[in-house]
């Protein structure tokens, strides 16, 4: 007869991907309330159709060329697969040809719930539309769920006076926001014109793709900033040093032009005024270790609850985090300078015991020697059977 315990070991983590975006936006036809993976932007083409601008009506005919017609989504898209993004899941909002409102993102954000894979989250151009606000924190919202394990890309709106004023209204280490909007060469009218057109998109596209781009060429916790802008002719506007301090501090990231090196994503500040979360990659770092340990520990779901399997769960994170301080994510020249991870009877009263709840606590040095960040791990374990 087995012993109870004996068969538990540790196991090893699989890292969880962190390079999937997930965009919502108008498109002239495909599917509602589902959420589409797309590997290429003829594969997005197919399914929602091109980059011909949207008809919408309540527009005047004289407004034809209203920036809320252009097709951000599907401009986006290209940005995103020219600036090395490869997997996207795309959730088409229902507006019925009118002006989008903040029902119909939140809609389509619902369907992208579910998809695990998804890293990052963007609803390019929406700061043009009246509801942008309303749209933005839905954004937010999204990204804040328990286990969401994501962040959104947000963005000023184009020919705003005041930057400060828009970041003013969002306080989150799970958002970040990007200005100015850029010019990119495009078929703008591909039914009309074989030549390029340039044309006034949102961020949001280049910097999912830059994000996706920096994490497979140097990893998910370097920042995704001093990075060149593939498809861009360039800024809306020039930024100078000088402002670039001043909207840096308020945690607005920048699009600037420096010789030789042309457009260049500049800055990597997390939209929040909390000082432990400043940057947007330490953020993003967490939720990919949060998500990995969540995910790769949950063959302890229903195993006795007891110092075998919590001796087994302790050295399965252990081996996880040695790999990441060993591949330069971590601080410390030993991994006991870089990381703890505890889960025994200072981590769980007799209450967490009795409801079956298993809880690990994990430090990780990510920024300076022993500055700890706590990741707390719950897993739901065999409830003990009461006494009779």
């Amino acid at each position: 007869m087995t012993k109870t315990g004996t068969s538990l070991r540790p196991r090893v983590i699989q890292p969880v991907g962190t390079s999937t975006a997930g965009f919502v936006g108008q498109a002239p036809k495909g599917p509602v309330g589902k959420a589409s993976l797309i590997s290429s932007f003829a594969e997005f083409e197919r399914i929602y159709g091109g980059l011909d601008a949207l008809k919408l009506k309540g527009l005047k005919r004289s407004k034809h060329n209203d920036p809320k017609t252009v097709n951000y989504l599907a401009h986006s898209v290209h940005a995103f697969f020219s600036n090395g993004g490869s997997r996207l899941f795309v959730s088409r909002a229902d507006s019925d040809q009118c002006e989008p409102t903040a029902i119909a993102f939140a809609a389509a954000l619902k369907s992208l719930e579910s998809v695990d894979e998804v890293a990052m989250i963007a609803a390019p151009g929406y700061s043009i539309f009246d509801q942008s606000g309303a749209i933005m924190q839905e954004l937010v919202n999204h990204v804040e769920k328990p286990r969401a394990y994501r962040v959104a890309v947000l963005e000023i709106p184009p020919a705003v006076k005041d930057p400060k004023t828009v970041r003013a209204k969002i306080n989150s280490s799970y958002a970040a926001f990007y200005h100015p909007w850029l010019y990119g060469l495009t078929q703008g009218k591909p039914k009309t014109s074989k030549k390029d057109t340039k044309l006034l998109l949102p961020p949001s596209g280049f910097v999912c793709g830059i994000y996706a781009r920096n994490d497979f060429e140097r990893g998910v916790f370097k920042a995704p900033a001093n990075l060149p802008v593939l498809g861009a002719v360039g800024p809306e506007r020039t930024i100078s040093a000088a402002e670039q301090r001043t909207l840096t501090e308020l945690g607005i990231n920048l699009f600037r032009v420096f010789p030789g090196k042309g457009t260049v994503l500049w800055g990597a500040r997390a939209a929040t005024s909390d000082p432990e979360w400043k940057y947007i990659n330490l953020r993003r770092y967490f939720a990919y270790l949060e998500h990995s340990i969540d995910r790769g520990t949950q063959w302890a779901v229903f195993e006795n609850n007891g110092e075998a399997l919590w001796s087994a769960v302790r050295r399965t994170i252990e081996d996880f985090l040695v790999n990441e301080w060993q591949n330069g994510a971590l601080v410390g020249s030993k991994p006991n300078e870089a990381f703890f991870v505890r889960c025994d009877r200072t981590t769980m009263t007799q209450n967490d015991l009795d409801n079956g709840r298993l809880i690990c606590l994990v430090g990780v040095a990510a920024i300076k020697p022993a500055e700890f960040v706590i990741i707390r791990i719950t897993q739901q374990t065999i409830r003990p059977k009461p006494p009779r």
